[in-house]
Parts: C-alpha cells; sequence; structure tokens
C-alpha cells in the first residue's frame, strides 16, 4: 500500500509559488488592497489586469486598521480570475484560537500561501476605539503555523488529525536588521518557519545589497526565499511620504526627479522599472514584489517592460 503524501508534498502539489521557487524559478507577486466596500468586482478586476503578470497576488488584511473586504473571501476572488493568492494575516484582530483556525480553514480551501504579519494599531486606522488584540505577533504566529503544519499540534499542544497544508511567508525589514547586525530578526523568522520574505519597498539598492550580505554571513542564502519590495511610486507627495516611513530609505534625489517630471506617474513608473532591474541581478534575490496604491494596471506595465517579463513567462508549465 502507498505512504500518504506528505505535508510538504502537499504544500508544493497545491502552490504555483511553493513549486516554482522549489524549482529555482525568480518570480514575482504583486499586492492588491481589497475594497472598502463588498463589490467583488473591484478584486476581480485587479486580478484580471495582473493575470499572467505575476506569479501570485498578495490579499492585505485591513492595511493601517481600515475595514476591508476579508482577505480571504478577496483571495477566492482573486484564484476564480485565474491568479493564485497569497492570503495576509494580522494578529491584530484574532486570538490565537482564531488564527489558527482560519490557518486550517484556509488549507481547506486550497488557500496554502499565507502572509503572517503583527499588523498596524487600531488607533491609527477608521476604527480607533477598536480593541487590538495582538495575542500573538508575526513571528509567534509562524511558529503557531509552523508547528501546526509540521507537527500537527496547536498552540495549546492539541494534536490536529490533518494537518494543514501552508506555504508560510513573512515581512522583512533590513534597515532594522542592519542595525543589529548580531540579531537579525529575518534569523527569527527562519527559524519560526518561514518559506519566502517579502521585503519593505527598497530604494537604496547599495543598502539593499548591504542587508543580503549579512543574510549570507548568517548562513541564510537559500532559505527563506528573499522578495524584494518594489514600491511605484506615482508622485513626488508619495515619495515623501514613504521617506518618513520606518524601514524605508528613499533619497531627496528621487523626490526631486518626481518633482521635476512632466509626468511624475511616468517617471515613477521607470523609477521602479530601473529598480526592478538592478534588483533582478542581485545574487541572493529569489523574486520581487510589487507594491503600490491601486497600482495593478502600473504592476502589469513594469514587469512588461522590465527584465521581470521573461521570468514570469519562463516556461508554460505553471510549476
Amino acid at each position: 500500500m502507498a505512504e500518504p503524501p506528505s505535508n510538504t508534498d502537499r504544500v508544493v502539489g497545491s502552490s504555483r509559488l511553493a513549486r516554482r521557487l522549489a524549482n529555482g524559478h525568480f518570480v514575482v507577486t504583486a499586492e492588491v488592497n481589497p475594497p472598502r466596500h463588498a463589490n467583488p468586482d473591484t478584486v476581480r478586476q485587479q486580478a484580471r489586469r495582473l493575470r499572467g503578470a505575476v506569479d501570485a497576488v498578495n490579499l492585505t488584511d485591513c492595511t493601517r486598521g481600515i475595514l476591508r473586504m476579508s482577505s480571504t473571501a478577496a483571495a477566492i476572488l482573486v484564484r476564480e480570475e485565474g491568479v493564485e493568492p497569497i492570503v495576509q494575516m494580522t494578529c491584530r484582530d484574532r486570538n490565537q484560537i482564531a488564527l489558527q483556525s482560519e490557518l486550517l480553514g484556509l488549507s481547506a480551501l486550497g488557500l496554502p500561501n499565507v502572509l503572517l504579519l503583527t499588523g498596524d494599531d487600531p488607533t491609527t486606522g477608521d476604527h480607533p476605539n477598536a480593541k487590538a488584540v495582538f495575542d500573538l505577533n508575526g513571528t509567534t504566529l509562524l511558529a503557531a503555523a509552523n508547528r501546526l503544519r509540521r507537527e500537527g499540534t496547536s498552540v495549546s499542544g492539541a494534536k490536529i488529525s490533518s494537518p494543514p497544508a501552508l506555504f508560510l511567508g513573512a515581512a522583512g525589514d533590513p534597515e532594522k536588521d542592519l542595525s543589529q547586525p548580531d540579531r537579525p530578526t529575518i534569523a527569527d523568522k527562519a527559524a519560526a518557519g518561514a518559506d519566502f520574505i517579502q521585503t519593505q519597498p527598497v530604494f537604496d539598492i547599495e543598502r539593499f545589497a548591504s542587508w543580503l550580505a549579512l543574510i549570507r554571513d548568517a548562513g541564510l542564502r537559500e532559505r527563506p526565499a528573499i522578495l524584494a519590495g518594489v514600491f511605484i511610486l506615482d508622485s513626488a507627495k508619495r515619495a515623501q511620504f514613504l521617506q518618513q516611513v520606518p524601514g524605508v530609505v528613499l533619497s531627496d534625489a528621487i523626490v526631486e526627479r518626481l518633482e521635476r517630471a512632466h509626468d511624475a506617474r511616468e517617471e515613477g513608473l521607470r523609477i521602479a522599472v530601473e529598480l526592478a532591474n538592478q534588483l533582478t541581478a542581485l545574487d541572493g534575490v529569489r523574486g520581487v514584489h510589487l507594491m503600490g496604491i491601486e497600482a495593478s494596471s502600473a504592476m502589469r506595465t513594469v514587469v512588461e517592460c522590465s527584465a521581470l517579463a521573461p521570468l514570469v513567462a519562463a516556461d508554460a508549465d505553471p510549476a
């Protein structure tokens, strides 16, 4: 009698993203914010714009504490449009029971790709009186998810008869790690079970290369897979806002370039294409993660106009 497939085989079998990374392909992911309403067409339209241009799409989980359609519901809509989803989950709104319950449910629905995050303080959002939970944080949730899938054991120690098939992602903060090179947070996330890391937006290639060297020195060259963040700027004002975001290094030269441009949106696209090309050539980068505000069309343009295009379409096989 044949042995049942291992949980690793189940993950690779159900996740195109996992298969492509396992087979050595460079991958491209993109971030989509679910809408602040219940109309599914908004999600479907963004998925159709990105279909064929990226390997997977992140569905965010009420970023900045703002009420939006659930990331799980949006992921199902994206999948129905032929795009593989990555479900983001934060610890802001759910305790450890609810978080683990959601992970089991995602696996049951055939949605193995997850990006696990601590989440934003709700006081910054549109429900400032909402109660913050933070029973776990991004790293302890990673560890809980890894224990669920590998040992079939919950946080409480209870056994799970059918462990979930999960491909685990986490956020990377190169600047934080560079400020504490003796104890980089990526090492903790790798130890907790992260399969891939999507980083903060990269605008300073030299500093990012220094972080990659730090990762190599820590013995984390291959796992987790590093997906470098590329944010598509649409104005000098947006660039100035990002300069204030912790973990983002964005020079005044980029702001001035956008200010001088005849068309700031077109210039933002050119900057993103340049960054994507440079990041693709860096040793240790396994993929690029595209970000922007309502930017699904711009994301497709960046892929089609950069070195990313042949990498996404490297083979006809979905693996």
